[in-house]
């Protein structure tokens, strides 16, 4: 006897009638049956799967088809896996691989395919024969389905068109579903208006049937904003039907629903995995193909029961009909569409459903709490005392009562104003700390007293702690150069009995350093300074250079038998140094706990008071490290770092100043690592030239009327972190 069952379209088609023969079918059979081989060959450009069982079938498998991924899964209930493989690599033609998966006495064959087509089944024998239908493999396939979709498809028609006059769309609108995926809701004028969706390129086509959509709705949406796959949504109005085009990015795939008057396409962001059939993010059930109309919902969750195996309790009150087009949907997906649109709720308790009205199962849930309420009053109060190691009891203590402020002793349900709604222990629970033997003394019901006891035990644990080593240099670089001259005459003819100066036509003139000197060469003073001798006196200027003293060299023109004198005097200084500064402050904190240490010098300084009177007051000068370490799970460290470097300054009439260098920053380090985080680097060049107005201006000669100064000043700061995690001795060895 040979059946055939052909797919036209990727679609689960659930019946009620053929679920009922199905469950009247001897399922005694279905157990001992195997799969004993699984083979694949080629056969008129089409891939064909054979599968050999040890019994015949008693019907033909129920499957469906994915369109991304591309895949093909058929359910054989009553057959375990008897192959010793799970998967099967091919890569022939258009079929990647095989996968048997195995679950209870249920075994699902998956066809992993390079692009989605048609299959057929047939039953020959002990063998079941899957055919993959050829398809047209283009040279711009591979990279449109590395994209996630498929170069072109034919359209999928998701529901038939009833209306015999072409009806009006209400509303189309755009929102953001859970996991980042993009829901296009449209609400049709009624559930008889026909939808066709395809594929073509990078876009997804979806055509209503015999309808129209007002001027209003004939716009483009751009959906950027809402961070889903999909980009925009057009739609457009294309003869006796309404066009939709919906712009996708990236790796996706696509499912679509309506329920009664209300039409869904939902575009999810998906991550390909190759072992198993993804379902989208949130949903993990198996996929399956739904189209009802005004069908009841009890017998529809009995469908959705007998698709899962999962019981379900459906309460009296739970009513109606629904319309519902569902395709390569997941089964936990199409129980929640079925949920919203009924306002039903689901409390799942090990593989049984309930389902009830929302407000129903609130009541219920209502009532079980109160119940507990009552026998939690009632219920006998027991103590129950904890030994305290690393944390303090009085701590744990207003931890529990929910205090502000407190002391040692009794705190009990009274402890008006300073129990907050933190409160821990139940109505009439009380704690009691022992801060002498550090322990804690509780009295409450059993329920609470084990979430008491799982609260120490998370709580009281030693506090891994770490070293912070910082490494503060600063370094000074210096240079500076300084060069001088002293020029001068003298004249001492007159004074020797001569006749001083040169002869002018008038008279003489003579000629000296200053006002003094030339009174002592002509005879009108009788007090004699060389000092006044000199027309320049520029000579190295070593302020800048730290006042050293500069090196002279003198030169003297005069004649033996002469009482005039050419004096010249040149001095130079070059000054270079070099310093360092390490500080290097060290300190030992917990986890997430600050910790301070500093050095340095207090400034006293007079300030003024209310009353006028003046007091003495102090502030710091210091080196300060204040850090807070966060361990992270990898090992690494977190560091919270105020790093002060301050020094006294120059004095002022109102005190010493304070130079100050600061750095405050957050940094990740990993455990045993080094990391600069500040460096103020600073450069300070001068250069100055004094001279005699015109005559410093000559060429050459020029430099014997001035001098000149040049100076450079680097300094440089930089600090250096190094986090080490301190290992708890006690640990064992690994």
């Amino acid at each position: 006897m040979k059946t055939t069952q052909k797919a036209p379209i990727p679609r689960w088609s659930v019946r009620l009638a053929t679920l009922a023969a199905l469950a009247a079918a001897p399922v005694l059979g279905w157990a001992q049956n195997a799969i004993q081989s699984l083979s694949s060959g080629v056969k008129d450009g089409g891939e064909v799967i054979r599968l050999e069982f040890s019994e015949p079938l008693a019907a033909l498998p129920a499957g469906f088809v994915l369109q991304s991924p591309a895949r093909v899964a058929l359910d054989l209930p009553g057959v375990i896996n008897a192959t010793g493989r799970a998967q099967q690599e091919v890569n022939q033609g258009n079929l990647r691989s095989m996968a048997l998966a195995q679950s209870g006495d249920r075994t699902r064959l998956v066809l992993n395919l390079k692009q989605s087509t048609r299959y057929r089944a047939e039953i020959d024998g002990k063998a079941l024969v899957v055919t993959l239908d050829p398809v047209q493999v283009s040279s711009g396939t591979p990279a449109t389905a590395a994209a996630g979709v498929r170069a072109s498809a034919e359209p999928l028609h998701f529901a038939d068109s009833r209306n015999t006059a072409a009806e009006t769309l209400r509303d189309i609108d755009f929102r953001r579903g859970r996991d980042g995926a993009g829901r296009v809701v449209v609400d049709l004028p009624s559930n008889q208006v026909g939808v066709d969706i395809r594929q073509q390129g990078q876009n997804l086509i979806v055509e209503f049937l015999r309808s129209t959509a007002p001027e209003g709705l004939r716009r483009r949406l751009d959906v950027t904003d809402f961070g889903t796959p999909v980009q925009s949504v057009s739609t457009t109005q294309v003869g006796d039907r309404v066009r939709m085009t919906i712009e996708p990015r990236g790796s996706w795939e696509h499912s679509a629903y309506q329920s009664d008057n209300q039409f869904v396409l939902e575009v999810r962001p998906v991550k390909v995995d190759p072992q198993k059939l993804t379902a989208g993010p949130g949903f993990s059930g198996d996929k399956l193909s739904l189209n009802f109309q005004s069908i009841e919902v009890r017998a529809l969750l009995q469908v959705i029961a007998d698709f899962t195996n999962f019981n379900i309790v459906t309460s009296d009150t739970v009513t109606g009909n629904v319309t519902l087009r569902l395709k390569d949907v997941p089964w936990d997906q199409a129980l929640d569409i079925i949920m919203q649109a009924k306002g039903l709720g689901v409390k799942k308790t090990g593989n049984v459903l309930w389902v009830a009205p929302k407000e129903e199962l609130a009541a219920k849930e209502k009532a079980e709490l109160e119940a507990r309420a009552q026998v939690a009053a009632l219920e006998p109060l027991r103590t129950q005392a904890f030994q305290l190691n690393y944390t303090k009891a009085e701590e744990i203590s207003r931890a529990l009562t929910g205090q502000q402020t407190g002391s040692g002793g009794a705190s009990g349900a009274s402890t008006g104003a300073t129990t907050s709604a933190t409160r821990l222990l139940s109505a009439r629970g009380s704690v009691l700390y022992e801060a002498r033997t550090n322990q804690l003394f509780v009295t409450d019901i059993p329920a609470k007293l084990e979430e008491v006891a799982q609260m120490v035990s998370r709580i009281d644990i030693p506090v891994r702690q770490v070293m912070i080593e910082a490494r503060i240099v600063e370094a000074e670089d210096t240079f500076g150069r300084s060069l001088g001259v002293k020029l001068g005459a003298n004249d001492l003819r007159g004074v020797n009995g001569g006749v001083p100066g040169w002869n002018a036509g008038v008279g003489n003139v003579a000629v000296g350093g200053t006002y003094a000197g030339v009174g002592y060469s002509t005879g009108q003073s009788s007090t004699n300074d060389y000092g006044n001798t000199q027309f320049v006196n520029l000579p190295a200027n070593t302020s800048s250079l730290g006042g050293a003293t500069a090196a002279s060299f003198a030169l003297s023109l005069f004649g033996a038998a002469s009482n005039r004198f050419l004096n010249l005097e040149l001095s130079a200084l070059e000054a270079e140094g070099r310093g360092k500064l390490v500080s290097s402050p060290r300190v030992i904190t917990a986890d997430q706990v600050k910790a301070l240490i500093e050095q340095g010098t207090e400034l006293p300084y007079q300030s003024a008071t209310s009353s006028g009177a003046t007091a003495i007051q102090f502030r710091k000068a210091n080196l300060k490290l204040e850090v807070t370490p966060q361990i992270t799970p990898e090992g690494s460290v977190i560091l919270d770092v105020d790093v002060n470097k301050d020094s006294v300054g120059q004095s002022t009439s109102a005190g010493f100043a304070i130079n100050t260098k600061h750095v405050k920053t957050q940094v990740l380090v990993e455990n045993g690592g080094t990391v600069v985080i500040g460096g103020i680097f600073q450069i300070d060049e001068t250069e100055s030239v004094n001279k005699v107005p015109v005559l410093g201006d000559i060429p050459y000669v020029g430099a014997l009327f001035r001098n000149k100064t040049r100076a450079s000043n680097k300094t440089e700061l930089l600090v250096f972190l190094t986090p080490k995690v301190i290992t708890d001795r006690n640990a064992p060895a690994r």
